[in-house]
C-alpha cells in the first residue's frame, strides 16, 4: 500500500505560482516513478508531469513544457510539482500517483491514469484571469 496527500493548490491569478507537495507513506516510495495528472470540469483526467524513481528522468505535457517542473526528495517521501506562470486553463484538481510499474532506471512512469496503483486525493488549483 502507498498512501498519498496532496497540498499545496490554491487560488492565484494568471502568471501566478504555486507549489505543489505529494507526501507518500507505506511501501517503499523512492522504487517507483510518480505522476502528476490534473482533471478539469467536464474533461478527463490527464497527465501533467512524470519523474522516474530516482528523479533523473521526467517528462511534461507540452501545454506545460518550461512552466512547471517536477522534481522529488526520496529522504522525505515526497514530490513536488512547481507551477509557474499559470493560466486559467490550468485550472483543475490536481492528483498524484504512483506507478509501480519498473521499466528501468529511466521509466518515468506511464501517461495513462491506468498504469497508476494508487493515488492522492487531489488538490484544487484555480487560476483567475
Amino acid at each position: 500500500q502507498v498512501q498519498l496527500v496532496e497540498s499545496g493548490g490554491g487560488s492565484v491569478p494568471t502568471g501566478g505560482s504555486l507549489t505543489l507537495t505529494c507526501a507518500a507513506s507505506g511501501r517503499t516510495f523512492a522504487s517507483h516513478a510518480m505522476g502528476w495528472f490534473r482533471q478539469a470540469p467536464g474533461k478527463e483526467r490527464a497527465i501533467v508531469a512524470s519523474i522516474s524513481w530516482n528523479g533523473r528522468n521526467t517528462y511534461y505535457t507540452d501545454s506545460v513544457e518550461g512552466r512547471f517542473t517536477v522534481f522529488r526528495d526520496n529522504a522525505q517521501n515526497t514530490v513536488y510539482l512547481q507551477m509557474s506562470s499559470l493560466k486559467p486553463e490550468d485550472t483543475a484538481v490536481y492528483y498524484c500517483a504512483a506507478d509501480l510499474n519498473y521499466k528501468g532506471p529511466l521509466y518515468s512512469g506511464g501517461l495513462s491514469d491506468t498504469d497508476y496503483a494508487y493515488w492522492g486525493q487531489g488538490t484544487q488549483v484555480t487560476v483567475s484571469s
